[in-house]
């Protein structure tokens, strides 16, 4: 611990310096190691040190950002046998750009079936099980049959037992 008001009178400049390049990587938000050379080059930032910034690596939480999930395999037949029958749900958001109705976030369904696709943007996950209630009924009616059942992430955006409860009261 460091208590500087008791040495208000001779104030000495303290200074911790590191000449380690991953360690200017992390505090620059990650920055790609070519850019972070360019910054030396050019002189753009006060205080980075000259160091030999290592262009072919990459560090450890990089690395996780930049990984991706493996993709499905595609079906080659038809697992539903009518529209409805099974919905894919998922919820994205907070974007950055906000929607022409002012929103931020989105719901995205998908009817196994006919592979038809309903995105519907919202204003915050609360109303997501409200809008996709609103979606059943409309849906339901149009079809003139009920929703079997829906997979979704199980994320906390979707109150699972909610809607099975929605999903057994129309079948």
């Amino acid at each position: 611990m460091l208590n500087i008001c008791d040495n208000a009178s001779s104030m000495t400049c303290l200074l911790s310096k590191n000449d380690n390049s991953w360690l200017w990587h992390k505090r620059l938000a990650h920055i790609h190691m070519h850019h972070l050379d360019r910054l030396v080059s050019k002189n753009l930032v006060e205080g980075l040190p000259t160091l030999k910034y290592e262009k072919d690596k990459i560090c450890e939480p990089c690395q996780k950002g930049k990984q991706t999930k493996n993709v499905f395999k595609t079906k080659n037949f038809v697992s539903t046998t009518r529209p409805l029958e099974l919905l894919h749900m998922d919820l994205f958001g907070l974007s950055r750009t906000m929607s022409l109705g002012c929103n931020y976030y989105g719901l995205v369904i998908v009817d196994d079936f006919s592979i038809f696709t309903w995105t519907l943007f919202i204003v915050s996950k609360d109303h997501a099980f409200t809008t996709f209630k609103h979606l059943a009924k409309i849906l339901e009616n149009e079809n003139k049959c009920h929703i079997y059942s829906i997979k979704s992430d199980h994320g906390v955006n979707f109150k699972m037992k909610d809607l099975k409860k929605i999903v057994t009261n129309m079948a």
